[in-house]
């Protein structure tokens, strides 16, 4: 039936030498690997975000995730919300976890 595929005969014994202490250190290495390229670095940042949080304070200059850049005008301590003066007059409330960076001194009126 099979014209163009030849039978393939594997020698007694060959498929159960060192299968499984090459599995073991590949699922290792792979583990590594995910650890250095993906969680470590995810933690690093969720840690940054969670520092530029709690050190925010009246006067900073910040840029949102929405990309609203204004001057916080008030921080609530007890709720997680802020108040971010965009204009004279406009004033905003957002949450401090939708701020993704805190800007120098003196962006808001170079822009």
């Amino acid at each position: 039936m099979s014209l163009f595929i030849a039978d393939a005969w594997a020698a007694p014994g060959e498929a159960a030498q060192g299968g499984g202490m090459e599995l073991i250190f590949m699922l290792v290495m792979f583990a590594v690997i995910f650890y250095f390229m993906v969680y470590r670095p995810q933690s690093k940042r969720v840690k940054d975000h969670k520092a530029l949080v709690s050190a925010l304070k009246k006067g900073d200059e910040v840029l949102t995730n929405g990309g609203l850049v204004g001057k916080i005008a008030k921080v609530s301590d007890e709720k997680d919300f802020v108040v971010i003066s965009l204009a004279e007059g406009l004033d905003v409330t957002a949450q401090k976890a939708a701020i993704s960076a805190v800007l120098p001194k003196g962006t808001m009126k170079s822009l």
